[in-house]
């Protein structure tokens, strides 16, 4: 059984890889014997995740990369080609928000500019598209490979006020489906393409929405996300890790198409 959760020697390529939560995975994995390209178009985020797993016995290496420029991406898979050979698995994390694109006090839903709302799909879903493209082409070639993609709880209920990371979201979880069926019918049942929904962590970009940072305190819409998740509390970057692994290894060899909640159980609760 242990056999099975071995990801020992794969190549992974994690976009987004400078970020809280898609660092983490990129560390978890190179711990396991994985070796993982950090790609981001932060380099110096990027180099530290790379950095911290060298120092650790691991091996990475950080990549400048633009996930809606393909011409960057293509740079990208040629530099991880020519280091490591090929891509076993790829972690679509490059994604998120901005205020711009939020309805709120100060912005109307009928004032959100079209460029902003443009910008929040671009990033959520061409960021996707475009990096299963590069790196998934390699992966249909071999007839073999694992793709995770980053949805959210607002993919299953449109959360309040993120009116375009909603759609967005909903967006990913789609085309997780569709790509997984394409793959399957067009090139190998020996590709998987699944995703994760993360409920509610803690990060840069929603910190101060759940946090007043004048006292510490929760603000009212974290309070009711607290409340509306039984468990009672903000996932871990490292909650994640465990069904991570699960999706890229054998143990889920006939997990297809599937987005998986991991949220202490707030995509099951009605509210009462």
């Amino acid at each position: 059984m242990v056999d099975l959760f071995d990801v020992s020697g794969k190549i992974a390529v994690v976009t987004g890889g400078g970020g809280i939560l898609c660092s983490e995975m990129a560390i978890a994995l190179a711990t396991r014997g994985v070796k993982v390209a950090i790609l981001d178009i932060n380099e110096k985020e990027a180099k530290a995740v790379a950095d911290r797993i060298t120092a650790e016995g691991g091996e990475a290496i950080a990549i400048a990369t633009n996930v809606l420029d393909k011409a960057s991406l293509e740079r990208a898979r040629d530099l991880v080609i020519g280091n490591y050979g090929t891509v076993d698995i790829l972690i679509n994390g490059a994604g998120g928000n901005k205020p711009e694109a939020t309805a709120s006090d100060s912005m109307s839903f009928f004032d959100i500019p079209a460029d902003a709302i443009q910008w929040v799909f671009n990033l959520n879903i061409i960021g996707t598209v475009l990096p299963t493209q590069v790196f998934g082409k390699i992966m249909a070639e071999r007839g073999e490979g694992v793709i995770i993609n980053m949805s959210s709880m607002a993919a299953f209920k449109p959360l309040t006020r993120t009116v375009a990371y909603s759609a967005a979201k909903a967006a990913v979880s789609n085309f997780t489906q569709w790509m997984a069926v394409h793959f399957s019918q067009n090139y190998s049942t020996n590709i998987r393409v699944n995703a994760l929904a993360p409920g509610f962590f803690l990060t840069n970009q929603n910190y101060y929405l759940l946090v007043d940072k004048e006292t510490g305190e929760p603000t009212d819409r974290g309070r009711q996300i607290i409340g509306h998740t039984p468990m009672g509390k903000y996932g871990t970057p490292e909650d994640l890790i465990g069904t991570l692994l699960w999706l890229v290894s054998d143990a889920s060899s006939f997990v297809n198409g599937v987005v998986v909640p991991v949220d202490g159980a707030f995509s099951a609760f009605s509210g009462v």
